[in-house]
């Protein structure tokens, strides 16, 4: 098989299959109760300071109207507060409790783990090559 085929293969079948793997990785034990959407908002939030819903709501893409529902969501479910900003009363800001930082803890290792796989056996000059081919076709999703 040629190079284009075996490319075009690997890709369909990660595009056909990598939010399905993701689920079947995070979304169990004590996380079963959420969505890899849901997990995605999480790792937006971060284990950081706390966000406005404007700036997570850029982060993953969505309105904020659509956050909000999702945040309800995961408020009810135990996974991030809610808290007034002490400068403006008007923004809220959202961050992760405990539950919320040890699903951030396994989304983040679930990345790690995946990155670790994609570098296993190329040196750095390969390594580059991949990066500088990854961000190609990223440029490439921005330009459609």
């Amino acid at each position: 098989m040629d190079s284009y085929n075996q490319l075009n293969e690997v890709l369909v079948h990660l595009f056909n299959h990598t939010m399905k793997i993701e689920e079947e990785s995070l979304i169990k034990g004590e996380f079963k109760n959420i969505s890899v959407n849901d997990m995605h908002i999480i790792e937006a939030v971060g284990d950081g300071e706390p966000k406005n819903m404007s700036s997570i709501a850029r982060l993953v893409g969505v309105t904020v109207g659509t956050l909000t529902i999702a945040m309800n969501n995961l408020v009810k479910k135990g996974y991030v507060i809610r808290t007034r900003s002490e400068k403006d009363r008007r923004v809220v800001l959202i961050s992760l409790n405990e539950k919320g930082r040890r699903a951030y803890k396994r989304h983040e290792q679930f990345h790690l783990d995946m990155i670790q796989a994609m570098r296993q056996g190329l040196d750095d000059e390969q390594c580059r090559v991949l990066i500088q081919a990854m961000r190609n076709l990223r440029d490439h999703f921005k330009a459609v």
